[in-house]
């Protein structure tokens, strides 16, 4: 008897805990600032219509709020016309830093999304509400499963997988829920980039 009541209670303890990491994972979609560091993100590659905050350090007048064309150009004091589009944030400040340089000694740019356009991801199979979801800001895939209502009861946990187009591939990668929500392989919890598909067998 004393068995079974510490298997229950650590059985509706793990539902509680999984319960509020969704919870909590759905505040932050929410409430995350859309900002974040150049170099937080690397595996985002910058889109049409996304904002960019660009700055040149101790260069005042080098500060700007940058909007991506649809072709995927942009236009930066000192750097003039370039394209954007595809590249990473970390690309994009050596891009810059290599033309602004011609001006100014070894220039420090920094560069920050501040508005990510049209981020479309998609979860499918055993979750709560699957289909599209469209964010403003990074989502990572702990947060796309927590906007698709969280995993069914008939969910394979760890055996999700992230579908991803490179190159006109498709690329798979494993996400194990359990794991992850556990605090461990936490690298498999990625950015998501546009695009991307969640699928929960």
């Amino acid at each position: 008897m004393n068995r079974y009541i510490r298997k229950s209670s650590k059985t509706v303890l793990q539902t509680f805990f999984q319960g509020l990491i969704i919870f909590m994972l759905s505040s932050s979609v929410v409430l995350a600032a859309p900002s974040k560091t150049a170099t937080s993100m690397p595996s985002y590659k910058i889109g049409p219509g996304d904002i960019l905050n660009i700055s040149v350090w101790k260069e005042e007048g080098l500060q700007q709020e940058v909007l991506i064309r649809p072709d995927g150009g942009m236009s930066f004091p000192l750097a003039g016309d370039l394209h954007a589009g595809g590249k990473s944030v970390s690309q994009l400040q050596k891009l810059l830093a290599s033309k602004i340089k011609q001006y100014i000694p070894d220039p420090v740019v920094t560069v920050a999304v501040r508005k990510i356009e049209n981020n479309k991801i998609f979860v499918v199979g055993k979750v709560n509400r699957p289909g599209e979801y469209i964010g403003t800001s990074y989502i990572d895939v702990m947060q796309a499963l927590a906007m698709a209502g969280g995993l069914n009861a008939y969910a394979s946990s760890n055996n999700i997988k992230i579908l991803r187009r490179v190159n006109g591939n498709i690329k798979s990668m494993l996400f194990e829920y359990d794991e992850v929500a556990g605090g461990y392989k936490l690298k498999q919890n990625i950015i998501l980039q546009s695009g991307d598909v969640v699928v929960v067998p």
